[in-house]
């Protein structure tokens, strides 16, 4: 391995985890070896060195029981970019569909030499079930409302590189936080990390049991917008809710869309982000989304280095 290659993939000794299940298992210290990590990846990238061969031979497999644009083309993209060889698993093409269970599917797919397991399901706690069962790595891309920790940590990272700290920021989680995977990482990671967090929405998607851990709840956008250093604009996962939690989506948008009048009222160096799919209009107008505050497509590009610092941190810790 050559002197550069060896700094770029250089690991901590103290990294011994094998599985990224969420954040809410993760020590400060761990996060930010993560983000660190990432922040080599992202540099590299952005000094035209595409591809990074640390994991030439290995076999990561994604296994996703439900839909994904950016998580699993980010995954499999970060995974060729490390010289992985991938594997992406259909749900509804697979021996499942014949009554085989999700374990037995992930131990067929490991007895023929994968290295990595990337998961999404809708049953929460399913990736912990499987790397109770298996001996590859699992990561956590996504588990019913419980948690999606790359997420999180790209969402961190991209925090980090515009304001340079996350310690001491204000930063508001907006929308349907009751259903929301990527609020729970984000509440874990940035708590962890010293910020100051808010979730706001309906009084139906957002729990005042949230203050029992130290986070703020509030039901009014337009009271938190001058403090908020960063807003995270969370989209309404209508599949996951058995009921209409406000009467319809034209009052959600009134109440809760970052729109241009709300952004100039915020702090002149405000911060906005969405984890995506975006809905135009619902959560975040057009020209918010497409403007200089809006950070939504550098939270893409920063998935690709986090996933690839996720892959690498965990094969070496197998080792």
């Amino acid at each position: 391995m050559s002197t550069e290659l060896a700094e770029l993939g250089a690991v901590p000794a103290s990294w011994t985890r094998r599985h990224l299940l969420g954040l809410e298992e993760l020590s400060a210290e761990e996060i930010t070896t993560i983000l660190d990590k990432a922040q080599v990846f992202r540099d590299a990238m952005a000094a035209g060195r595409q591809k990074t061969p640390l994991l030439v031979g290995k076999t990561c497999v994604n296994l996703f029981f439900e839909n994904s644009t950016r998580t699993r083309t980010s995954f499999s993209l970060a995974a060729r970019r490390l010289g992985a060889d991938t594997i992406d698993f259909s749900a509804s093409t697979s021996s499942l569909s014949k009554g085989e269970t999700v374990i037995d599917t992930a131990k067929n797919l490991e007895a023929m030499g994968v290295d990595a397991m990337i998961v999404r399901h809708r049953t929460p706690g399913t990736p912990k079930l499987l790397a109770e069962n298996l001996n590859c790595s699992v990561i956590n891309a996504g588990d019913g409302a419980h948690e999606h920790p790359t997420q999180g940590l790209l969402d961190i990272l991209t925090i980090r590189q515009r304001k340079g700290r996350i310690e001491g920021l204000t930063v508001a989680l907006v929308g349907d936080i009751a259903h929301s995977r990527t609020a729970r990482s984000n509440i874990w990671g940035l708590k962890k990390l010293g910020a100051h967090v808010i979730v706001c929405g309906p009084s139906t998607l957002v729990s005042p049991r949230w203050a029992e851990i130290g986070i703020e709840y509030s039901y009014s956008l337009d009271a938190i917008l001058p403090r908020v250093d960063v807003f995270n604009l969370l989209r309404i996962q209508f599949e996951r809710q058995y009921g209409r939690p406000f009467p319809s989506v034209r009052e959600y948008a009134h109440l809760y869309a970052m729109n241009r009048d709300r952004l100039a009222r915020t702090k002149g160096d405000i911060l906005v982000l969405a984890p995506g799919p975006i809905n135009r209009g619902v959560e975040v107008t057009p020209d918010v989304a497409d403007g200089p505050h809006s950070a939504i497509l550098e939270q893409v590009t920063n998935g690709l280095a986090v996933r690839m610092a996720v892959l690498w941190l965990l094969a070496s810790g197998r080792r």
